[in-house]
């Protein structure tokens, strides 16, 4: 039998185990994106005042940190749900079946990523290729050369944009909204630069090593994975912008408005449409094993995924949520309630 075999008969073991241990755990964990926090806490409230189960504990640790914690292994001392604001790795796919856990993927619908500032401070308009400017370690100069980003306020990548001193509050490497702002702005924005989309097409790694580290001189400040922070040194900073999901910004709109990107300003309509650029969608997992040992795992998928919760005039939607397209939120819902198991 070889190493990978074992481990997985290993798991299989200790899973028959866990599931036949007289202990047992009587309320959900969930850990995971802080986007998808307010979310998972409120479906989470609403499932412990309407059903006979307890209000799961949701906690916020970030995509990766979730990812971490969850694919650790079946038992009590794990997680049963994790979110994401971005799908599952293949790399943790890999851990956590290595780990003998079997996963049901859910897609909730989607939301943007804002640059948002204070509203006693003027709308910034912003292309990603500014942005990629103002935050990247290294961008070319006029000669073609890679150098040191020498811009420090924002007038120095355009004299349209703000006398001001570039400062973009943003989370750490462990959050979804951070892998998905690389991903969306600032490798987008690399490409709009010859050199860099040339060395794209002929050496991805070494493309992805400029488009997605961020400055480390101040200008780019990682704030940690706690949005409601960062609304608050907005508030104290009307020069500093902010990286946060749309559900923060609808939830602030009297402290903080979020920046026009390419054009398009940032609202429930343009994410819905796709005008806005920077959207993403956003995924809860569940790990298998632990449903039947843990009350009220399924139950509180089905509160999760109905159409109260996720559908157009769903409570979550509200929050800022924006629904997936019918069809889309069907098979969503279908595979949800017969947890059925991610391939990848």
């Amino acid at each position: 039998m070889n190493y990978r075999k074992m481990t997985i008969a290993a798991a299989a073991v200790a899973s028959i185990a866990f599931a036949g241990a007289a202990q047992a755990r009587d309320q959900i964990q969930i850990v995971g994106s802080s986007t998808v926090f307010p979310f998972s806490t409120l479906v989470a409230e609403q499932f412990g005042k309407t059903t006979e189960f307890k209000t799961p504990v949701v906690e916020s640790t970030g995509s990766g940190g979730g990812m971490k914690l969850f694919c650790s292994g079946v038992g009590l001392e794990h997680p049963d749900i994790t979110n994401a604001s971005r799908r599952i790795k293949s790399s943790e796919f890999e851990k956590c079946t290595e780990a003998g856990i079997t996963i049901t993927e859910v897609k909730i619908g989607y939301d943007g990523i804002v640059l948002a500032n204070s509203n006693s401070a003027p709308t910034y308009e912003l292309t990603r290729q500014q942005i990629f400017l103002a935050l990247a370690k290294q961008v070319p100069n006029a000669e073609g050369d890679l150098v040191d980003n020498p811009n420090n306020k924002w007038s120095d990548i355009d004299p349209s944009l703000p006398d001001v001193e570039i400062e973009v509050l943003g989370p750490p490497p462990t959050s979804g909204t951070r892998d998905a702002f690389v991903e969306l702005v600032m490798r987008k924005g690399a490409r709009k630069f010859d050199m860099l989309n040339t060395l794209r097409g002929e050496d991805k790694k070494a493309f992805r090593a400029i488009s997605d580290t961020m400055r480390e001189d101040g200008k780019f400040v990682e704030a940690g994975e706690n949005d409601n922070l960062i609304v608050q040194k907005l508030e104290a900073n009307a020069n500093a912008l902010g990286i946060f999901g749309f559900s923060f910004l609808e939830e602030n709109r009297d402290k903080v408005h979020g920046s026009i990107v390419e054009g398009n300003e940032p609202t429930f309509d343009s994410i819905a449409s796709g005008d806005y650029p920077v959207s993403r969608s956003l995924f809860f997992y569940v790990k298998n094993e632990h449903v039947g040992v843990v009350p009220g795992i399924k139950e509180f998928v089905a509160e999760f995924v109905a159409e109260k919760a996720v559908g157009p005039e769903g409570y979550a939607i509200d929050k800022g949520l924006i629904p997936l397209p019918d069809a889309d939120r069907e098979a969503m819902r279908e595979g949800a309630l017969a947890l059925t198991p991610l391939t990848m």
